[in-house]
């Protein structure tokens, strides 16, 4: 049995199509957390009502949810799979007011979760193709559920590459899952870091420094690209890529917006025609230059 196949069972069905209320918050219970690196942990939850927490599971890899912490706000995060059938959860850093709440909840406490939304990779079109991820920091968050998908559908993809970097080895996300998934056959991954720290021994560079070390497939026509991380990183391993052949349509990201009301209503993150929670938060990277988005 495909050991990826529970964690994804979250990820084979679409979103439901219509809800009484996409405004409405649901009570969320807090079970377990677990500390990532410094200031990101990854929360584990369960809904109170039951039947919810079914719902709620059929989401698409990239879609987002939207957070509540009573009495003090709403954010967004990622939405990345469940790794058992009666688990969700999702990785944030604390970077503000709403975050930081999140982060002092203890086991049992309760929040409300909204969603999911957005239009999440559109996976089941890469069928066939072999896929790179390239993620600098906190970036490997979103691309996790895209990773995953590929993993428990392992048949439908071609050559599987996960490159990953960070400013230190300390700040590497979800290293254990990385080596867990280099032992799937046809899948590589590949870590740097811009400074070393005692004991490490791989790659100091940037991320894209890795397509030295591996290459990519060719002909890059069949592959398609994951990329997300700072904006610094993301405009050279733009160029790097570019420079491999890769065309804009086959580079996708997810872009970061205040998106207040995740449906499109508020404006608050729209980019020039776009809405990033209806049209996105997934882009190909010949979308975003129409957009205007300077990243």
């Amino acid at each position: 049995m495909n050991p990826y196949a529970i964690e994804h069972e979250a990820l084979m069905n679409h979103a439901p199509e219509t809800v009484e209320n996409v405004y409405l918050p649901k009570v969320a219970v807090l079970d377990r957390v677990v500390s990532e690196i410094h200031e990101v942990n990854t929360f584990y939850w369960h809904f109170e009502d039951s039947a919810e927490q079914y719902a709620f599971k059929r989401f698409r890899p990239g879609q987002f949810a939207q957070v509540s912490l009573f009495g003090v706000g709403e954010f967004p995060t990622s939405l990345p799979p469940s790794p058992t059938e009666d688990e969700t959860f999702f990785t944030v850093r604390q970077v503000g007011s709403c975050t930081s709440a999140l982060h002092r909840l203890k086991r049992g406490d309760k929040f409300a979760v909204r969603g999911p939304y957005g239009n999440g990779f559109p996976m089941e079109e890469y069928r066939g193709k072999n896929l790179v991820f390239v993620a600098g920091g906190i970036g490997l968050i979103p691309l996790r559920s895209a990773i995953v998908y590929a993993l428990a559908n392992r048949d439908h993809y071609g050559r599987i590459q996960i490159f990953h970097g960070a400013k230190t080895p300390n700040e590497l996300m979800y290293v254990p899952m990385l080596h867990e998934w280099e032992r799937t056959p046809g899948v590589e991954c590949h870590m740097t870091v811009d400074r070393a720290a005692e004991g490490w021994t791989g790659n100091v560079g940037v991320v894209g420094s890795l397509f030295k070390k591996s290459e990519v497939e060719v002909p890059v026509e069949n592959t398609i690209a994951f990329v997300c991380g700072p904006p610094i990183m993301f405009r050279f391993v733009i160029r790097d890529l570019l420079g491999m052949g890769f065309q804009e349509h086959n580079i996708v990201s997810t872009l970061e917006r205040y998106m207040k009301c995740g449906v499109g209503k508020c404006g608050h993150c729209c980019i020039g025609v776009a809405y990033v929670c209806v049209d996105g938060p997934v882009f190909t990277y010949e979308q975003i230059k129409t957009l205007g988005e300077d990243i």
